[in-house]
């Protein structure tokens, strides 16, 4: 990657119900919030409903542009959630962030029409749906009738079994085109072009040598049109790069997430949002300074 094609960043229009934006001046930071008492990582639990709202606000304090709120763990061998125990979970933070005014857009992680609804009518303006469309087909009428963002994710498989044995003989062209079929299952629901956006799944049913290869040619992702984002949060392939626990993967997380903007991802999904605001405002001043329409 050069230095110049990494200062090439496109612009995209991101429709977030009744308001749009841009995306591509500054990388977003969706902060994470686990409704959850079995995420893979353990310091992101939280299964209490005091202690997950207050995890809501400590990420707006931090500086999150987005909140992904969500209530079933999608962690390599993870069991489905009932959709009723999925809601029972993250309704709690969705009446907060409801009665704090929604000071940051509030985007739902669920692959369930009856859960997304609920939020939706909770004030979210974002469905993160990781098995983009596949497990529930009914997601894509609900974001286009409410106008609601929707992520497409990739996963190769499910996450009980995704990490069994992923194979692919070009990991980022098949994830690619995979991700184009995504987007015209959702455009065929009647989803906007400008609603739509785009997550190669980092870890979902990939080897640390796919994921690694990903974020090499991250660029690729961007001859589909969308906003691209990333997850590597403190995920497997770090520990096997770096021989850690998820516990002390923060520095390589920091890394990969430099290195997914300087490929093009306009938004990153993160479990520690303040030290992702601080870096990334750093990797978006050397990206603005390549870009001579940029002042400052």
């Amino acid at each position: 990657m050069t230095a110049t094609r990494a200062a090439m960043r496109p612009s995209r229009r991101l429709r977030l119900r009744d308001r749009t934006i841009e995306l591509g001046a500054r990388t977003a930071v969706m902060g994470v919030v686990n409704c959850t008492p079995d995420s893979f990582y353990e310091a992101s639990r939280n299964p209490v409903a005091e202690q997950a709202i207050a995890r809501y606000h400590q990420i707006v304090a931090e500086g999150a542009d987005w909140v992904d709120v969500g209530g079933e763990s999608t962690r390599p061998g993870a069991d489905p959630v009932p959709a009723e125990e999925e809601w029972r979970r993250i309704a709690p933070v969705l009446e907060a962030a409801r009665r704090a005014g929604h000071p940051v857009p509030l985007s739902v992680d669920t692959t369930k029409a009856a859960v997304a609804q609920r939020a939706l009518d909770h004030g979210a303006v974002m469905i993160n749906d990781v098995s983009a469309l596949r497990a529930d087909p009914a997601l894509g009428g609900l974001a286009a009738e409410s106008g609601a963002a929707l992520v497409c994710m990739h996963m190769q498989g499910a996450p009980r079994t995704m990490q069994a044995d992923p194979r692919y003989d070009d990991v980022v062209t098949e994830i690619r085109a995979d991700l184009a079929a995504a987007l015209q299952r959702a455009r065929a629901c009647g989803v906007a072009h400008d609603q739509l956006l785009i997550d190669p799944g980092i870890g979902f049913g990939k080897t640390a040598r796919h994921n690694l290869e990903i974020l090499r040619r991250l660029e690729e992702f961007s001859l589909l049109e969308r906003p691209i984002l990333i997850g590597c949060s403190r995920k497997r392939f770090i520990g096997a790069v770096l021989d850690l626990p998820a516990g002390e993967r923060l520095e390589g997380t920091l890394a990969a997430h430099a290195l997914a903007v300087l490929g093009g991802a306009h938004a990153v999904r993160v479990h520690d949002v303040q030290a992702h605001v601080r870096a990334l405002r750093l990797v978006d001043a050397v990206l603005a300074a390549g870009n001579p329409g940029i002042g400052g």
